[in-house]
This record gives C-alpha cells, sequence and structure tokens, in this order.
C-alpha cells in the first residue's frame, strides 16, 4: 500500500484526492497539510479521509511512512517544498508550473538525481483520450509534416479572481495567465512538436488592473525544421475556448477532434481530399481509449512506476522544466521586445527568480488580499472532447 500525503489543500487538490481515491487498494491518503489548517480539515472530512493534519509541510517531513507527495500549493513554494520532500525520501508529484525559475527546476532536478526519488510535473491533459490519441497521430506521420501549430489557451476569469493573497504578483504567483494557465497547453504542445529554436511574444493587461501580471499573451514559435506555431494565452475570453490544431501538408489534425484534408485543383485552389480524410478517420477511432483520464491517470501512471521499481513515468521533470522554458522566452521576449533564441543558458537575466522580477513590468500593483475565498467549483480546462464551449 502506497502511502500519501496532500501538501496544500486548495482549489487544485481535490482533484489530486479523487484521484488517489480511485485506486484504494494500491494506495491511502494519511496525511493533509496546510499553512491553514482548517481548510485541511474541511477537506478531511469532505473526503471522509483518514488522515493525519499538519500545518505546514515542515511538520509532515517529521514522519517517515510516506511514500508519495502531492505537491498542491503556490508555484513559489513549489522548489523548497519539493526538494524538502525528495531529501526526505518521498517520491513527488509536483503541481503546474513545476517551479518559478529555470534556476530552481535545475536544482529540484539534481535533488532528485542525488537521492534517487521520483518527481512528476503534474501534466494531466496528456492523460485525456483526445489528445492522447493527436499525439499518436502526429506521430504515425499519416497527415506528413507539421507545417503549423495553433494552440488556442483561452479562459475567463473574473476580476476578484486576483485578490486572492498570493495570486497576481510576480513575487508569490511568479507570472500570469502564460504561466499558471498556458502552462497546460504549453505541455501539450512541446510534448507534441519539441521546443521552438526562437520564440516572440506580446504581452498584456486588458482587463485585471488589480494585477502586476500579464492576462494576455501571444507568442509565436518558430521550429528547426522551418515549421511554426502560434499560442494564445488569454484570461478574457467569453466561453473558454481550447484547442490544438496542427496543419500539416496532407490533413489537419486537431483535439477536440475535427479533421479535415483538402487536395489541389488544377488552378491551386482547393477540393476535399475524401480518401485522406477517410484514412485519417479510421486511424484515429481504430485508437483504443486509455482505462482513466486527467489527474487519476497521471497518478495511476505514476503509482504504477513506484509499485514495479522504476522511474518510466510519462511526464519527466525535464518536461516540466521544457514547459517553463517556453514561459521564460514569452517573458523574455515580451518585456524585452526581442525574439528569443532558445535553450536558454544559466547565465540569462531570465534564468533565477530574481532576475525575473527585475526585468519585468507591473502592469498594475495589485489592490486587494483576500485570505481565503468560499470553497466552490472551479474551471480547470477543456476535455477537448468536443467543440461545444461554455456558454
Amino acid at each position: 500500500m502506497i502511502r500519501v500525503a496532500v501538501i496544500g489543500t486548495g482549489n487544485i487538490a481535490p482533484a489530486h484526492i479523487e484521484g488517489y481515491l480511485a485506486f484504494p487498494k494500491r494506495c491511502k491518503i494519511v496525511a493533509l497539510a496546510d499553512i491553514y489548517p482548517k481548510k485541511a480539515e474541511a477537506v478531511k472530512a469532505r473526503f471522509r479521509l483518514d488522515a493525519d493534519v499538519y500545518d505546514s509541510h515542515e511538520a509532515l517531513l517529521r514522519r517517515g511512512d510516506i511514500d508519495l507527495v502531492s505537491v498542491c500549493t503556490p508555484p513559489f513554494t513549489h522548489a523548497a517544498i519539493s526538494i524538502a520532500c525528495m531529501e526526505r525520501g518521498f517520491d513527488v508529484l509536483c503541481e503546474k508550473p513545476m517551479a518559478a525559475s529555470l534556476e530552481e527546476c535545475d536544482r529540484m532536478i539534481a535533488t532528485r538525481d542525488k537521492t534517487g526519488r521520483r518527481l512528476s510535473a503534474i501534466s494531466q491533459n496528456r492523460f485525456r483520450n483526445p489528445v492522447w490519441k493527436l499525439k499518436q497521430m502526429l506521430d504515425s506521420g499519416i497527415a506528413g509534416k507539421v507545417l503549423h501549430a495553433q494552440v488556442d489557451s483561452l479562459w475567463w476569469r473574473g476580476h476578484c479572481y486576483y485578490d486572492l493573497w498570493w495570486r497576481g504578483t510576480w513575487e508569490k504567483e511568479g507570472g500570469g495567465c502564460t504561466l499558471n494557465h498556458a502552462v497546460h497547453h504549453i505541455d501539450m504542445l512541446n510534448w507534441m512538436q519539441g521546443l521552438p529554436a526562437e520564440l516572440t511574444a506580446v504581452l498584456g493587461n486588458l482587463n485585471h488592473d488589480n494585477a502586476e501580471v500579464e492576462d494576455f499573451s501571444v507568442a509565436v514559435g518558430r521550429y528547426a525544421d522551418g515549421s511554426m506555431s502560434t499560442l494564445t494565452s488569454s484570461l478574457v475570453h467569453h466561453g473558454e475556448e481550447q484547442q490544438l490544431s496542427f496543419q500539416c501538408e496532407k490533413a489537419k489534425l486537431s483535439a477536440p477532434w475535427r479533421p479535415q484534408a483538402y487536395t489541389s485543383l488544377p488552378n491551386g485552389f482547393f477540393t476535399p481530399d475524401a480518401q485522406m480524410l477517410l484514412a485519417v478517420e479510421a486511424q484515429y477511432h481504430a485508437l483504443a481509449d486509455l482505462p482513466c483520464e486527467g489527474h487519476t491517470a497521471q497518478i495511476d501512471n505514476v503509482l504504477r512506476s513506484i509499485e514495479n521499481g522504476d522511474h518510466g513515468y510519462l511526464v519527466q521533470a525535464e518536461d516540466g522544466r521544457r514547459t517553463l522554458e517556453f514561459i521564460t522566452a514569452v517573458y523574455k521576449s515580451g518585456f524585452t521586445g526581442r525574439t528569443v533564441p532558445l535553450p536558454l543558458k544559466p547565465d540569462d537575466p531570465f534564468y533565477t527568480v530574481e532576475g525575473i522580477r527585475k526585468n519585468v513590468r507591473h502592469f498594475y500593483e495589485k489592490t486587494a488580499s483576500v485570505e481565503n475565498f468560499a470553497p466552490s467549483e472551479i474551471s480547470t480546462g477543456s476535455k477537448y472532447d468536443k467543440y461545444d464551449y461554455k456558454s
């Protein structure tokens, strides 16, 4: 039986808890920690957990019977908590973003290597059937080379979203929608196409004047093979339409799944390529579904690694770092007004937390600080199974 602790019991913690509870014969949540113990107690009662509650991760570290920890705290704490847990002998499943800087990511990876522990960054959307199948379709080469990837990470958040004490500041949240929302889509893009060779970005704060950070960004990536990507990240889009669309030589492949295929007429205009579309559809629908999806599926993947005694879990720490490298390049390009070549080096001004804070712009200053919001349902993004969006 794998013994689990959850550190941080805010909005995202229930997704982890529900994931662990899906495997009662394989794991058990034995501890919760939160700087607001009453929140942890409420979560314990809600899920009827037989777990001890702690008011800090340091207090939790004193016990020696933990195998795996979910880190569900604000981003600026991820590195310190994850490193402390690995040094104590615990495996770590860390929420997105993996850390607040590339330097922190590298220290986390060094600790993983030194201790031999597991360190996985949450990338739950890889474990959704349409995304999982899209990756297989791209890898198969059935549609030919990717020419352009269009990624829409479109969300909507009200003005008061940034009133929560740690949100909306470069010091605590570490960034805006690019870091904390588009992180999902950047991970999927990197997984399918790799890191671009260079990136150009524009940032803005369009509708949240109580936050230092951006609520909108557009990034254009150019890849070594000549292909390109465009990524839009937003907190001002009603409907929260989210998609990944890959225009390939022979067809368009996408999540949600809506393939298209054209062939050329003698004058260069198009006509539908019915044969290609049929082939694409047949191959896609022949792919098997995952047994479970989302956080539950990623937790299953990590549990299986522990049970098998290997380190073959799908989302490695290097994946979390690669996602943060893309995001860091967006900030560097957006705030310097220049195209940024990748990879970024340790002597780059944006490599450390201190360097980021020194070189970014405050769009506005934070005007409110609420200790906690009342518990409520939250939007965690698309399931990529259809084009019927929220209304």
